[in-house]
């Protein structure tokens, strides 16, 4: 896997590997449209804690509902993005950039081989109706 690929989660996360074991993630486009306004995010704090894949880290909370943010790998999270907390809709308008969610040192980077690729992820996505 190269270095700035995306890998998804079935629970709409993204994971791409920064440089070695350090993981970025954050949630998909798809995620963030379907929670329109993000009005804020509850992050975990950097520590030795280590996360297995898939194990709840935070929740986005937005004008119509919340969403559980989950680690896309087993690792521990390095550091956050702490720019969200006072502007979260850096999700919205940048979800793979600037609307990162957390920085994780991956346990087994092999794990983000069990995610697929963006067009695998998108084809799965339900088709937008047409109104």
């Amino acid at each position: 896997m190269s270095s700035g690929e995306l890998r998804f989660t079935s629970m709409h996360e993204w994971a791409r590997v920064k440089k070695g074991k350090i993981v970025l993630a954050g949630i998909s486009d798809y995620a963030q449209s379907l929670l329109s306004d993000i009005t804020s995010v509850e992050l975990p704090e950097p520590d030795d804690q280590c996360y297995e894949a898939g194990e709840e880290v935070g929740v986005i909370e937005s004008l119509k509902s919340s969403m559980p943010f989950h680690a896309p790998t087993s690792g521990t999270i390095s550091a956050v993005n702490r720019e969200l907390l006072s502007n979260p809709e850096l999700i919205n308008q940048d979800p793979y950039g600037e609307g990162w969610l957390i920085e994780m040192h991956a346990s087994n980077v092999a794990d983000l081989k069990n995610l697929v690729d963006q067009d695998e992820y998108e084809s799965g996505l339900p088709e937008e109706e047409e109104e």
